[in-house]
């Protein structure tokens, strides 16, 4: 565990959802190596889910400051009231518009505490969008608000979502849109943002002193010279070709059937992909239960476990902790390299 490093702030996520019940193996698997973590929940709630799991063996610690839960956490998992929302209904399985605010608190005040410092970074267990839209939550989603955030607080942000997996790092330029859509969504302004933030931010929080992109072609066989779509010539290449103005090393645009196995991942530090699938797909296929996801652009550490809030498993069944602890993990690797360069 790393001496002096401030905690995680991991957030309670979706009350009826599989997140608060991963939390607990979580802490099992880190409270003697680390990182330490402190979970922003309602702790009434977190102890009903505990039992009601069967696993309330974890120790259990209510903490009136986040700067008292390294001390505790060896011992035990220590958990940060949000004031005013107390008792929260132990419902698992349930999606509820009433748990809405609560669950945009512990949010909030996570990224409060690590904008002054008091916390290492994000972590955020995964909420469920139609409670909080039917709450009236006015964002697209998770990433949106954290963003939103950011600039509230008078940061620039430029949010990109980039999901790793083993030796496996890829962005989706386009991300929840219709396949149907994507070559009208696709621009090349938004290939050169994305790939800037991502040269940016892998040297910033992965210490990659030179990033090597590699970027994917939208069509089969890169389009073959025009037959199989224009997109690669009209929008992807001269967007490499700016990429690399810049003094990026991005190379392609390279036909995605052959870039992920194993000697491809080899010569690149992250792929950059035209869609969700192209960028997910291999991912999942490399580490299905231990992908992370991944936010950049941000003003601090965000990273999240790669899966849904799973409501069918909050109170029972083989939910594994394994992506929220390699998201812990992950998180604490890029707030040490971020602190490393600064020093």
């Amino acid at each position: 565990m790393e001496e002096h490093a401030p905690p995680l702030a991991l957030t309670m996520g979706e009350p009826g959802g599989v997140g608060l019940r991963l939390a607990l193996p979580a802490w099992r698997r880190l409270h003697r190596s680390g990182p330490a973590f402190c979970l922003l929940a309602d702790p009434a709630l977190l102890r009903a889910r505990a039992a009601r799991c069967g696993v309330d063996d974890v120790p259990l610690r209510d903490v009136t400051d986040i700067g008292q839960a390294a001390r505790v956490f060896r011992d035990a998992l220590p958990v940060l009231a949000l004031s005013g929302y107390e008792n929260l209904p132990d419902r698992p399985g349930e999606a509820r518009p009433d748990t809405a605010a609560a669950v945009l608190a512990a949010i909030d005040n996570a990224v409060a505490l690590t904008l002054r410092g008091a916390a290492s970074g994000v972590v955020t267990l995964p909420i469920q969008k139609e409670a909080l839209y039917a709450a009236g939550f006015s964002h697209e989603g998770h990433t949106d608000h954290l963003a939103a955030l950011a600039r509230q607080a008078g940061h620039d942000a430029t949010p990109v979502m980039m999901l790793s997996a083993a030796d496996l790092r890829t962005v989706p330029v386009t991300v929840h849109v219709a396949l149907a859509d994507v070559p009208a969504r696709l621009s090349e302004d938004a290939i050169v943002a994305q790939g800037r933030v991502l040269a940016r931010d892998l040297n910033r929080f992965f210490a990659v002193g030179h990033p090597r992109i590699a970027v994917a072609a939208l069509n089969p066989h890169a389009g073959e010279g025009g037959r199989m779509g224009s997109e690669e010539r009209t929008i992807i290449t001269p967007a490499i070709e700016r990429l690399k103005a810049a003094g990026i090393d991005a190379t392609g645009p390279h036909p995605a059937d052959t870039l992920f196995h194993e000697d491809a991942r080899g010569g690149y530090d992250a792929c950059l992909c035209m869609y969700h699938d192209q960028a997910l797909i291999p991912v999942k296929t490399l580490d299905f239960h231990g992908g992370v996801n991944v936010t950049l652009g941000l003003p601090f550490v965000r990273t999240s476990p790669d899966h849904g809030t799973a409501l069918d498993l909050a109170a029972g069944g083989a939910a594994r902790a394994d992506s929220l602890i390699n998201a812990l993990r992950l998180a604490a690797r890029m707030a040490a390299a971020e602190r490393a360069r600064a020093s």
